[in-house]
């Protein structure tokens, strides 16, 4: 229970023991009977939730009566629980004009009711008024320094607002109804969120209110196309929403809640995109999911950590964030709790990890804040610790709940849903975030598979590998289009590896170590060729030291493919042949490219591939692919070509 709700329980009972039926009607701060009336005909109405009713009834209390102090008081916690916090404010504040001693808790309520519609200055007046009178319990008179704390911030914040220009994103995306929670692919063309449908309105079921997913495309003008329903079996006639789209869009995981194979209310499933539609949902089960309520999930860049919300014990507060890691057999390891640093003894929601895999951004209510939720941001330190959050600012946080930030792989521009356009209707804009709080700038490489000689799409497996490291880190197949998209931080060298039952596999390297200033994103036509006589391989991920034979240990991820391939292909006979830039005499290239091919054939014997089945030579600076007057043409010309001999059937 959070603590708002708290202290409108408390105020709801002290409420009803002021004003229950037994107290003589002068006890009340009027002798109007029809204002006494229409007082009791709203206080009943307010008990049965009929706030129409009750609004109306105290309103002709207060026109009957302008000193009715209790039906101020009432209308003002009423206001309060409709969250009309300007309202509330107004009633209350009224009834400490009329009687400053009678019920000084009124103080309390208007200070939460003015803090929470963002009249900072009066908040905090009103609350060192409060503390001045000596009542309240200690836990009341605790968040009240935390609210006096909580405005002193909110007013510095706003003296130092933040570069701030939100953009409505149209008509192809908002509606009359409200749409939230958007996720984002890396390449900044697919968006996905989340959309309230009324009774009968959506495409696919009627029937009660209720959240589906909609998918709207980015074309090249930048413009957004009409929203289109993501249908079956994705959405159903229950709740889906909370989503977290993978950067190539080819996977999601989301919220379902009340499902018949529910572990808990709430639970996080999977669903994959083939290219034409989606598969049937799946609960990921255990031990992400529990008997407790997960939800809001955050998939990262490599698909191999998942961040989400949760009740479950061993938190700090009602809802922390967690995150597990998949293991090497594709599981969901045990979540861990993201600690003390992140979460808060209040409630922590909709994390949002960016591609750079290093920049968290979240909504809490339990730190410093304008009121209510605001967004936050923190980065994984190097020795792999989070450091403290920023709260990223006024007029992006307000006094109204601020949840659900994501940013494109570019750093620059985000996405939110906000009420400023249309009251309490819910809209998705973007903005340009401001550099202080932006991740880092993240690259990605987008592909499409397809046959050399047809052009027919492949769906093919690839894998990319940081060659500075030697991790693997993306595994997974293109759609049936042969298309697919992964994120190249900066810093690292990486590998490509594309393959095809039947086919040679595809290789190539892209170097991003140093200072990546620059956004440039690849986008890569990839052909692959038939397993056929005279077909060759260029094997880029053949990594040598300068001036040496000897393989250095990023080669072997590449090694293993060919192994794999010659393996599964016991006909094909290959010649391994080395390739040197223009560096060095005619005769050092020859004998540096011959030992190198002779480095891979040692290794590919030792893993037990006849030798009879390899040749190899050295072609030394003879076969330039590129002009060796740029570091990146000698680059390109430093490779390893496999050329198919013979194949033996």
């Amino acid at each position: 229970m959070n603590i708002r709700r708290t202290y409108l329980l408390i105020l709801v009972f002290v409420l009803s023991g002021i004003f229950r039926g037994e107290i003589c009607a002068q006890t009340y701060h009027t002798r109007s009977g029809r204002a006494l009336k229409a007082y009791n005909d709203g206080k009943r109405a307010w008990e049965f939730r009929d706030f129409v009713t009750a609004e109306k009834r105290l309103k002709e209390a207060v026109a009957s009566d302008e000193g009715f102090f209790e039906a101020y008081v009432l209308m003002g916690e009423m206001f309060y629980d409709l969250r009309r916090f300007e309202e509330a404010a107004t009633n209350f504040r009224r009834a400490v004009e009329i009687d400053s001693v009678f019920y000084e808790m009124a103080y309390y309520y208007l200070g939460k009711s003015e803090f929470n519609s963002g009249n900072y200055a009066e908040s905090l007046r009103t609350f060192k008024k409060f503390i001045s009178t000596g009542v309240g319990s200690q836990t009341v008179r605790a968040d009240a320094m935390k609210t006096i704390a909580n405005s002193a911030f909110a007013i510095e914040a706003v003296n130092n607002p933040v570069s701030f220009n939100p953009i409505n994103l149209g008509d192809s995306i908002n509606t009359g109804l409200n749409e939230y929670s958007p996720s984002i692919t890396a390449d900044g063309n697919t968006l996905m969120f989340t959309r309230e449908l009324d009774s009968g309105a959506n495409e696919y079921f009627a029937g009660r209110r209720h959240e589906d997913f909609y998918l709207s495309y980015r074309n090249e003008k930048g413009e957004w196309s009409k929203a289109v329903n993501a249908g079956s079996p994705l959405n159903t006639q229950g709740n889906e929403g909370a989503q977290s789209i993978g950067a190539g869009g080819q996977y999601m995981y989301f919220t379902a809640c009340e499902r018949p194979e529910g572990l808990g209310r709430c639970d996080i499933y999977f669903s994959s995109w083939d290219g034409i539609r989606w598969s049937e949902p799946a609960n990921i089960g255990k031990p992400v999911n529990t008997i407790y309520w997960e939800s809001q999930p955050s998939i990262s860049a490599d698909g191999k950590t998942l961040f989400f919300v949760s009740s479950r014990p061993g938190g700090y507060g009602g809802t922390d964030i967690w995150i597990a890691k998949m293991d090497e057999t594709g599981k969901w390891g045990e979540p861990i709790n993201a600690g003390d640093v992140l979460n808060t003894a209040g409630d922590e929601t909709t994390p949002f990890i960016h591609f750079d895999g290093k920049t968290l951004y979240f909504a809490s209510n339990g730190r410093p804040n304008m009121g209510g939720f605001d967004i936050y941001m923190s980065r994984l330190t190097a020795d792999g610790e989070w450091d403290t959050p920023v709260n990223i600012g006024y007029p992006i946080n307000t006094h109204n709940d601020e949840m659900g930030l994501v940013i494109e792989s570019n750093g620059y521009r985000a996405y939110y849903a906000s009420t400023a356009t249309r009251g309490r209707q819910k809209d998705l804009f973007w903005f340009e975030l401001h550099e202080e709080v932006r991740p880092e700038k993240v690259s990605y490489l987008k592909g499409k598979v397809f046959d050399y000689d047809t052009r027919r799409s492949i769906r093919a497996r690839y894998e990319l590998t940081n060659l500075s490291t030697g991790e693997q880190i993306a595994s997974s197949f293109t759609t049936s289009a042969g298309q697919f998209l992964v994120c190249l931080p900066s810093g690292f060298n990486y590998g490509l590896n594309v393959s095809a039952d039947g086919y040679l596999f595809y290789s190539e390297n892209f170097p991003f170590e140093g200072d990546y200033s620059e956004y440039k994103p690849l986008v890569k036509d990839i052909p692959l060729n038939l397993i056929a006589s005279g077909e060759k391989i260029v094997l880029y991920n053949i990594l040598f030291n300068v001036n040496s034979s000897e393989l250095l240990r990023p080669s072997y991820v590449e090694l293993e493919k060919l192994y794999r391939m010659l393996s599964d292909n016991p006909g094909v006979r290959v010649e391994i042949g080395g390739h040197t830039d223009d560096t060095g005499s005619d005769d050092l290239n020859i004998r540096l490219s011959e030992a190198r091919a002779m480095s891979v054939v040692k290794y590919l014997v030792q893993k037990g591939i006849e030798a009879s089945r390899l040749s190899h030579r050295g072609y030394g600076k003879g076969q330039p692919v590129q002009d060796n007057s740029s570091a990146e043409g000698r680059r390109l010309n430093r490779r390893t070509e496999v050329m198919i001999t013979e194949i033996i059937k």
